[in-house]
C-alpha cells in the first residue's frame, strides 16, 4: 500500500515552475508513494483571534489533509533570500493551536526550484530550520536545489532528460527515506 504524501507549492503562480515540478513529482513517483498537491494559497494569515472557537473553513480542510497524510514535499521559490509568506503560513496554521500540530514525525523533503543559477539555497535552508523545530525528520541527501528551472520545460511543458534525472533521484531517494522511518 502506498504511502500518503502530501505536497505543498510555494507559488502560486497558475503556470509556476515549482508547480510543473510537483506535477513531475506526481508522475515519475514511485508506487510506495501517493503524491497529493495540497492547496495553501486560500489560507488566512495565520491569526490566533480567528482559530479560536470557529477556525475558517480552510484551516480545518488543511490540518485535516496534513494529518492524514504520512509525510510532506515542500517544492519552494525563493523570494528575496528567503522562503515565501505562503508557506511560512502554511507551517504556522498547521502547528497550531498550540500543542496539536499536524506536522510532528512526518517525513519531508525541502525541494527549491528557481530561475535563478543558486536554485533557491536560502529559501531551502531557511524553511529547514522550521521543519527542525516542527519535529519533521528531512531527507539531506540528495540536496534539491532545480536552478535554472525556466530552460528545464519545453513550450509543450515537457521537462528535460537531466533535470528528470535529478528529480528522479531525489524522489527515489525521499521514497527510500519514507520506508526507512515508517
Amino acid at each position: 500500500m502506498s504511502k500518503k504524501i502530501a505536497v505543498l507549492v510555494g507559488s502560486l503562480r497558475k503556470d509556476s515552475y515549482n508547480l510543473k515540478v510537483a506535477k513531475v513529482f506526481q508522475q515519475i513517483a514511485p508506487a510506495s508513494l501517493s503524491l497529493n498537491i495540497i492547496e495553501i494559497g486560500d489560507l488566512p494569515f495565520y491569526n490566533e483571534d480567528i482559530d479560536v472557537d470557529t477556525p475558517p473553513q480552510s484551516y480545518n480542510r488543511f490540518r485535516q489533509a496534513i494529518a492524514n497524510c504520512e509525510g510532506v514535499i515542500f517544492v519552494t521559490p525563493e523570494y528575496n533570500r528567503g522562503l515565501p509568506a505562503v508557506i511560512k503560513n502554511a507551517l504556522d496554521v498547521g502547528s497550531r493551536p498550540y500543542g496539536k500540530s499536524v506536522w510532528s514525525k512526518k517525513p519531508a523533503a525541502v525541494v527549491s526550484v528557481s530561475q535563478g543559477a543558486i536554485g533557491g539555497f536560502g529559501a531551502n535552508h531557511q524553511l529547514r530550520q522550521s521543519l527542525v523545530f516542527l519535529d519533521m525528520p528531512t531527507l539531506q541527501q540528495p540536496e534539491a536545489y532545480v536552478g535554472s528551472i525556466n530552460t528545464a520545460f519545453d513550450e509543450n511543458g515537457n521537462i528535460n532528460e537531466k533535470t528528470k534525472s535529478f528529480l528522479s533521484l531525489i524522489i527515489d531517494n525521499y521514497a527510500s527515506w519514507v520506508e526507512k522511518l515508517s
